[in-house]
């Protein structure tokens, strides 16, 4: 066996490639998706949705053409593997790997922690596969693009998964009725960015008022300045109060 095919293993070059492709979309189709979920404060985000997707895509290919080897172009199989399901034991790899990355989760105080890692150690077992396979090459390329990935994304993206820190913002509003305010205070959370985990709202007839009480989810701390403009912009406000714990 030369070099080139101890590296390649049963495939061609331009298969290898193709692979490299079909994982590249499964990395676009995961980002994509974890960008969203990041955007609405979401403990999965950007990093756990690529990796997940690229692992899946990995044990796919490895799963479909991993074992090609095993038979000749005739269709006969070589000695000792007639009546084998080399998938078989990949497959329990697949599934007993799963415990084992669910026990570094763990949620404390309401956040889940250790996700990424999960899916890390998910999707290491996926690139043993293919070493074990003789996918050699796309082995390596996976291991590159995961290593890639998690330096860009935790430098320039380090807020897009359950490691940053949000700010909860208790905000109590007392106002007079007769205004609009509801679709006032609406437009003003979406301005902050920021998203409502809990709302209720309660009427005063006699005295002619509403209470707004609200826990709004952002990334940093709503500011005296900004809770200053806004009640400068709405003379119906009465008073307010705005209270954040850190998560």
């Amino acid at each position: 066996m030369n070099g080139s095919a101890a590296f390649l293993g049963s495939l061609s070059l331009g298969q290898n490639l193709d692979f490299c492709l079909r994982i590249f979309i499964a990395l676009l189709c995961g980002g994509a998706i974890g960008i969203e979920r990041s955007r609405h404060f979401k403990e999965a985000g950007l990093r756990t949705h690529v990796i997940v997707c690229v692992g899946a895509a990995l044990i796919m290919v490895v799963s479909k053409y991993g074992f090609v080897d095993l038979a000749a172009a005739g269709g006969e199989h070589f000695a000792g593997t007639r009546g084998a399901d080399p998938a078989r034991i990949a497959a329990q790899v697949v599934s007993g790997i799963s415990f084992l990355g669910a026990g570094v989760i763990f949620k404390r105080e309401g956040l889940v922690r250790g996700l990424t890692t999960a899916a890390g150690i998910w999707i290491t077992a996926g690139i043993g596969l293919a070493i074990g396979a003789g996918m050699i090459f796309i082995a390596l390329v996976v291991t590159v693009m995961i290593c890639v990935l998690q330096i860009l994304i935790y430098r320039y993206f380090s807020d897009t998964d359950g490691a940053v820190t949000f700010v909860s913002n208790q905000l109590h509003f007392t106002v007079r009725n007769g205004y609009d305010f509801h679709q006032a205070l609406t437009e003003q959370i979406d301005r902050w960015n920021g998203v409502v985990q809990e709302s209720t709202y309660t009427r005063n007839q006699e005295e002619g008022t509403t209470d707004y009480d609200l826990i709004v989810q952002r990334r940093k701390e709503i500011t005296y300045a900004e809770m200053k403009e806004f009640i400068a912009a709405h003379e119906e406000i009465i008073s307010c109060t705005n209270s954040a714990a850190r998560k």
